[in-house]
Formats: structure tokens, sequence, C-alpha cells
């Protein structure tokens, strides 16, 4: 019987480390530009990081850059190569309470970066590897 007790259960949670992946690494990683990713960010990725996600909104981030032609391929198409490639899923995490937490990131304007930050905010202060400055200033958890 399982509960409490079964030796099995705090197995099966520790070790995990969910870390969210910014818009500019994901492409970076999509185009394995490893170069311009940070040496300590990379060392968490490939060391500590054991479930890498992306939130929706770098999806939505990535269309708007494909649409303007400031990255070369489509949201779905870097989704797929960072699924494959990397293990790096898309976040299923509550809509609502992203929201909610990012009605509290009033340190910018960009609801991209607000979102991102708040998603990675509202689920436990998981780990967000990000080059932005602005963000690193205003998550605890941000890794550059």
């Amino acid at each position: 019987m399982e509960g409490r007790d079964d030796p099995g259960v705090g197995a099966r949670l520790v070790g995990v480390v969910i870390t969210y992946l910014d818009t500019n690494v994901a492409v970076w990683l999509a185009q394995k530009s490893m170069d311009r990713i940070s040496t300590v960010a990379l060392d968490h990725l490939r060391h500590t990081a054991t479930d890498c996600r992306v939130s929706p909104t770098v999806l939505l981030e990535l269309a708007f850059l494909y649409e303007i032609g400031r990255i070369l391929l489509p949201a779905a198409d870097i989704q797929r190569k960072l699924g494959a490639e990397a293990g790096v899923t898309v976040c299923d995490l509550g809509f609502p309470l992203i929201v909610e937490t990012a009605l509290r990131e009033n340190w910018t304007h960009d609801p991209f970066d607000r979102l991102i930050t708040a998603h990675a905010r509202a689920n436990s202060l998981a780990w967000l590897v990000t080059s932005d400055r602005r963000i690193r200033e205003a998550y605890p958890r941000a890794i550059w």
C-alpha cells in the first residue's frame, strides 16, 4: 500500500528541478548556438534542470518574431526542435493563475516578459534561464 510511509514517495519527488527558458534562450538552443548562452546557464541546463519547459507565451513571442522577420523558423518548428533535441515541453500551468501572478509583475510593460516571468513565479518559483537583465533584476530565480 502506498502512503506516507512508502519509501518510493520521497524518491519520486527528489531531484525534479523545473526550469523555464526565456524566448532568446529557446531560439539559441534550437539553433544550437550554445556560444550565445552563458556558462552558468548551460551548466544549469546540463546538470541541474531535469524538467525544461517553455511558457506558451514564448511560443506566441516566437510567432511574432517570425512574422516580423527576426527569426527564420516558425514557432511550431522551434517547439518541435526543442522537444525532439532537448526534451523541452510546453507548460500547461493554468492561465488564470499565470495572469493573476502577472498582474503583480509591474516592473515591466512588456507583456511577453511579464507573462514569462509570472509563469515561472506561479510554478513554485521555478528557475528561469534568461539573458534579459531586467528579468534577472526582478526575478530571484533567474539564471544567466
